[in-house]
């Protein structure tokens, strides 16, 4: 359980990557760069888990923090670990929700990995980044760690749509779009009826099928993290003002997108001032089970 007090908190971020261990110096140039410059903002900073935490506490929000396993790719272990991630929130409960990130490719190494996870670390959930790791998410080799998922009442989570990661470099830096199609996720959706999933982002090009599968698959969600909200395409804010008002979440890609940004351009957009409480807290509140204290309800 997590020690999150939903009266005290104004919004919880789905999506915020750490990238630092705090065992090590933050690395130099690389994908980092290459992401700043992709979303304009220069060298793109680097947070530990405790730094992250802190940056959320001080704006009175929560979020959901993970790294990504992306080994069969790179060849280089995620950094940070998710027993990192998992055991520095668990110190920052107030604030951290913490996911996992096991590259499918991993195979049975990977599933008992997703297990002690769970067992013993308490993860509430696992990020998937289907062009970063290399696979289509309705592939079979990854069915094994979404039965783990599944099992435990866990949420999977997809990157959909085009990635930061990559563009702009030679070949896209090797990076394959067609893996991030959510319709791949829909047949996960048919298989795993009973786990909660996150289609994570505007799923540039292909928002169409996103909201689809959203509006179809009772337990898909879709979170509105990676873009700035004046970027929305007008069928998003349509769905997320009727059809889908309880199952869009806010995200923002921290630290690429800062919640600041993301929310100043969020109010400049056509939504509902009924929905935008749901949106910035209420929806994941429920998703995750958290319970606002005794006399207060979860929005404001």
């Amino acid at each position: 359980m997590t020690g999150i007090d939903l009266s005290r908190i104004t919004a919880i971020d789905v999506h915020t990557h750490v990238h630092r261990s705090v065992h090590a110096p933050p690395p130099e140039g690389s994908t980092a760069d290459d992401m700043g410059a992709y979303f304009g903002i220069g060298s793109m900073p680097q947070y530990t888990l405790p730094q992250l935490a802190g940056y959320y506490r001080e704006r009175s929000m929560a979020c959901i923090a993970f790294g990504v396993d992306s080994i069969s790719q790179t060849g280089e272990e995620m950094v940070p670990t998710n027993e990192e991630v998992a055991e520095l929130a668990a110190e920052h409960s107030d604030v951290v929700i913490p996911f996992a990130s096991i590259d499918p490719a991993r195979g049975a190494a990977g599933v008992r990995a997703a297990r002690r996870l769970v067992t013993d670390h308490g993860v509430r959930g696992f990020k998937f980044h289907p062009n970063t790791q290399g696979f289509h998410p309705n592939d079979r080799l990854a069915y094994p760690l979404y039965e783990v998922i599944a099992e435990h009442g866990l949420i999977a989570l997809f990157h959909t749509g085009q990635t930061g990661v990559g563009a702009g470099t030679r070949g896209g830096g090797g990076i394959r779009l067609k893996y991030s199609n959510p319709m791949d996720v829909d047949d996960v959706a048919v298989d795993f009826p009973d786990m909660d999933i996150i289609l994570a982002h505007p799923s540039f090009p292909w928002q169409d099928e996103a909201l689809s599968v959203a509006t179809h698959k009772p337990r898909v969600y879709i979170d509105l993290s990676g873009w700035s909200p004046k970027y929305f395409p007008p069928q998003l804010v349509q769905y997320a003002n009727s059809l889908l008002r309880d199952k869009v979440l806010f995200g923002s890609d921290f630290p690429v997108i800062t919640p600041e940004r993301w929310m100043k351009d969020f109010a400049a957009i056509g939504i509902k001032d009924e929905v935008r409480p749901k949106i910035m807290k209420d929806n994941a509140a429920r998703l995750l089970g958290l319970s606002p204290a005794p006399g207060e309800g979860a929005g404001h």
